[in-house]
């Protein structure tokens, strides 16, 4: 029987730091799934516009090996739909969100996957824009 991964994230700037996470969240099943966050709700969750545009970021996380599957995530209140959508198995987060999605557990299995230390897109940013 295959087992489905979903995970999330905006995914700007890609680094290591994402595919660690996209590779590990691959490992724990035969299929993953990506929602990737629409620009408006990175606009509403981290107040700006990202860096790459969401075409960009789509194309760039479904051109990765371990992806199988890419769509928008437009909402946060929405993740029940999407993993229903997609029949996932597990739902992936890193775990600065630790417990924040336990609510899921009656629909699939959720792990919360370290993050790769020292590394942030929001410090990445504020480095370039420091010019250093």
């Amino acid at each position: 029987m295959s087992r489905t991964v979903i995970t999330f994230g905006t995914f700007d700037v890609f680094h290591v730091g994402h595919l660690r996470v996209i590779e590990r969240a691959a490992a724990l099943g035969d299929r993953l799934v990506v929602g990737v966050s629409a620009d408006a709700l990175n606009m509403r969750k981290k107040g700006r516009e990202p860096v790459f545009s969401q075409a960009e970021r789509l194309a760039i996380v479904a051109a990765l090996k371990p992806v199988d599957e890419v769509f928008t995530e437009e909402s946060l209140e929405l993740k029940r739909d999407y993993i229903r959508q997609y029949d996932a198995d597990v739902l992936v987060m890193g775990d600065d969100w630790q417990g924040r999605f336990d609510e899921f557990r009656d629909v699939c299995e959720v792990v919360y996957l370290t993050r790769t230390p020292a590394i942030s897109t929001t410090a990445l940013i504020e480095k370039i824009s420091a010019g250093s």
